[in-house]
């Protein structure tokens, strides 16, 4: 296999783990506490849905603060170095 595809294939896995990681720290840190602090079931439903779209708005803003890094990666290469 040449290294090219070698290497894709090893990031894929790196970003897959980082996901993995990140999603079970959501699960365990802030779904799971939400959850188990109401006892209804629709409070439990509310809980669940307000953490589910603070976790949205998480990823969004990493996504808009990955790609503005990429667009303007140049001025700030040469702002830094």
């Amino acid at each position: 296999m040449p290294l090219a595809l070698q290497k894709i294939e090893n990031e894929y896995l790196l970003f897959g783990g980082a996901g993995l990681v990140t999603l079970v720290a959501f699960v365990g840190l802030i779904l799971v506490p939400a959850l188990g602090s109401y006892g209804r079931i629709w409070e439990k439903a509310v809980a669940g849905l307000l953490s589910v779209i603070v976790l949205v708005a998480l990823v969004l803003t990493g996504v808009v603060v990955g790609l503005a890094i990429v667009y303007y990666y140049n001025d700030i290469a040469r702002i830094v170095g």
